[in-house]
C-alpha cells in the first residue's frame, strides 16, 4: 500500500514539475468565495483533475483547482473549492490538500467557509474572525498511526487560530470600517442542515456558528505545525432562527459581500 508520505512525494513533485515555487500561505477558499483566487497573479491553475491522489469537489460554488501566484506580495497557494467529509470522502482525503500545502513547506493557512449564524446577534453577510472551533463531526483526521515526521501524536489545539493573525486582520477590518464579529465555529459532518434542536444545543455549548467544513482542515494544519487565521461569511441564520434553509441562499449572500471579503484577506496578507 501507497503511504501517506509517498503520495505526498508524487503530488508535490507534480505540482513543483508544473511551475510552483515557494508557496508561504495556503488558502482555502469556500462556497462561494473562490473568486479571490482569480486575483493572483502570473497563476498557475492546476485542476484537481491532473493532481496525483487528489479527489475531485462536486458542490456547487467550488471550481476545483488549484491556483498558484503571488497575492498581496505573498506566494499563495488557494484551492478553489475544498472536500468535505459529507461527500463520501474519509477525513484523511478531506485534509490531505493541506498536507500538501505542509509538504511545500508554507509556514500559515487562511481557511475560510460559509456558514450559519447561531449567535443570536449575527446577520446574514457578516464576516466573523474564528477563535477556536468545535469538532462535532464524529470524526478526526488524525485516527489512526501517526507519522511523528509530520506532527506529534497528541496535538495541542490550545490556540489554534493564531491570536496574532486575527489581530492583524481586526485592525485591516477596523480601519477599512468593517464590523467584524469574533465566535466559535461548530463543525457537523452534514449534508442535512442541523435541526433547530441541534443548533439550541449548539449555542448552549458556546459554539457562534455551524458549517461543515474547516474543523478537520484546521485540525491537520496544527498537527503539520501551520500558523491559522480563519474567516467565516455568515450566509444565513442556523435552522430555527429563519423559516427555511438552501444552499443558494448561501452563494447568494457571498456574492454580495465578496468584494468586502476579498480586500479584508488581501489587506490582512499583505501585513502578515
Amino acid at each position: 500500500m501507497t503511504t501517506l508520505q509517498e503520495k505526498l512525494q508524487e503530488t508535490t513533485a507534480f505540482i513543483k514539475e508544473s511551475g510552483v515555487g515557494e508557496v508561504e500561505f495556503g488558502l482555502i477558499l469556500g462556497s462561494g468565495l473562490g473568486e479571490l483566487a482569480d486575483e493572483i497573479s502570473d497563476p498557475i491553475i492546476l485542476s484537481y483533475n491532473d493532481i496525483p491522489h487528489f479527489p475531485v469537489s462536486t458542490v456547487v460554488g467550488h471550481a476545483g483547482q488549484l491556483v498558484y501566484g503571488t497575492l498581496a506580495g505573498k506566494k499563495v497557494l488557494a484551492m478553489q473549492g475544498r472536500f468535505h467529509y459529507y461527500e463520501g470522502h474519509s477525513m484523511q482525503t478531506v485534509t490531505y490538500p493541506v498536507r500538501v500545502m505542509a509538504a511545500l513547506k508554507a509556514h500559515s493557512l487562511v481557511v475560510t467557509n460559509a456558514c450559519g449564524g447561531v449567535n443570536e446577534t449575527f446577520q446574514p453577510g457578516d464576516l466573523m474572525l474564528i477563535t477556536d472551533q468545535i469538532n462535532f463531526m464524529g470524526a478526526n483526521p488524525l485516527i489512526g498511526t501517526n507519522d511523528e515526521a509530520m506532527g506529534p501524536r497528541f496535538p495541542d489545539m490550545s490556540q489554534a487560530y493564531h491570536v496574532d493573525y486575527r489581530n492583524a486582520a481586526k485592525e485591516v477590518g477596523a480601519a477599512k470600517g468593517l464590523h467584524l464579529k469574533e465566535g466559535v465555529y461548530m463543525g457537523f459532518s452534514g449534508p442535512t442542515y442541523e435541526t433547530p434542536a441541534e443548533i439550541r444545543f449548539a449555542r448552549t455549548i458556546g459554539a457562534d456558528a455551524v458549517g461543515m467544513s474547516t474543523v478537520p482542515e484546521v485540525i491537520v494544519a496544527v498537527h503539520s505545525g501551520l500558523k491559522v487565521l480563519g474567516v467565516s461569511c455568515i450566509t444565513n441564520l442556523a435552522a430555527g432562527m429563519q423559516a427555511s434553509l438552501n444552499h443558494e441562499e448561501v452563494v447568494e449572500t457571498t456574492e454580495r459581500v465578496k468584494t468586502e471579503f476579498k480586500s479584508l484577506i488581501k489587506e490582512t496578507l499583505a501585513v502578515l
